[in-house]
């Protein structure tokens, strides 16, 4: 048994498909809401620990785990939300 398909519906076919990996492409680049929902503390424990020992929030000034966190969220890959929330959770920990 053969099927004929046109060249049109082929297209077809194939920008459809494209069209849902751009999809589920994009959505998985996405942070997911639990990621997204977790305080700056567990952040901090579950990706700073993974590497070295982390220092006491006390260790360095506000200025510091700015320029630190900068810096880790390049190492670690971090998105911003993820940094930010980290580094609010060490400077009011002083």
């Amino acid at each position: 048994m053969r099927y004929n398909i046109s060249a049109q519906k082929l297209w077809l076919i194939f920008i459809l498909l494209v069209g849902i990996a751009c999809l589920l492409l994009i959505n998985g680049c996405a942070p997911s809401k639990a990621i997204a929902d977790k305080p700056g503390v567990l952040l901090w424990s579950e990706n700073c620990q993974r590497c070295h020992n982390t220092p006491s929030p006390t260790t360095f000034s506000p200025e510091i785990w700015e320029t630190i966190g900068m810096h880790m969220q390049t190492r670690a890959l971090l998105t911003e939300k993820e940094r930010e929330k980290i580094v609010e959770f060490l400077k009011s920990s002083r």
